[in-house]
């Protein structure tokens, strides 16, 4: 349960910041066009991805050696920093929505979907680098738990944002309230960073 935990706030740590796919969702919700099968189309993603990652780490890590395993860490480590400094200096209130008045076909709408997860290079760091390697020194049923857990946050955040996008849009847009939030989520990245560099040193001694 712990692990399911871990990966169900780690995973919504990743996923709560306003980029394009997010804004798609919103936009969709707004229109209230095809709302159903883009979140299904983003969680399911997510989910593949995640797990994807998982996977790949654990059929790797029979081929560690402390040294991989140190750099591996390392990157992991630079990603979390550079994650954080993102956070920090990005401007929440400069993303606009910009709701266009014409409707999509379904087709349309998939294809705009898979585009804005597929093509997104951050989806992949978030979800197979960063989950991934994350949880690599995990056991299989930890691993396992830990991605239903990010997988979870996924699905819950797609079909909130979708569904309730005409609040959430206004919620999202209220920089105080992303201040608070962003606060949050660096602290925890600032948490996951320790636990990394604990084990970097570890590696030295």
């Amino acid at each position: 349960m712990t692990y399911l935990i871990l990966g169900f706030i780690t995973g919504l740590s990743l996923i709560l910041a306003i980029g394009a796919q997010n804004i798609f969702v919103i936009e969709q919700g707004l229109k209230k066009e095809f709302v159903f099968i883009v979140c299904l189309i983003c969680a399911v993603s997510d989910f593949l991805l995640i797990f994807l990652g998982i996977f790949i780490f654990n059929y790797f890590q029979y081929f560690f050696t402390p040294l991989i395993e140190m750099i591996l860490n390392i990157l992991l480590l630079i990603f979390l920093l550079n994650f954080i400094r993102v956070k920090i200096y990005t401007e929440i209130h400069k993303f606009n929505l910009n709701i266009k008045k014409f409707k999509y076909s379904i087709s349309a709408v998939i294809s705009k979907t898979l585009g804005f997860t597929y093509l997104n290079p951050h989806v992949y760091s978030d979800t197979v680098f960063f989950l991934g390697n994350f949880s690599k020194d995990f056991a299989l049923i930890q691993k396992i738990y830990f991605g239903i857990g990010a997988s979870i946050a996924s699905f819950i955040f797609f079909f909130i944002i979708g569904y309730m996008s005409k609040f959430l849009s206004n919620f999202l847009k209220t920089v105080k309230i992303w201040k608070i939030i962003n606060i949050f989520i660096i602290l925890f990245m600032f948490t996951l960073s320790f636990y990394v560099l604990i084990n970097i040193f570890n590696f030295f001694n």
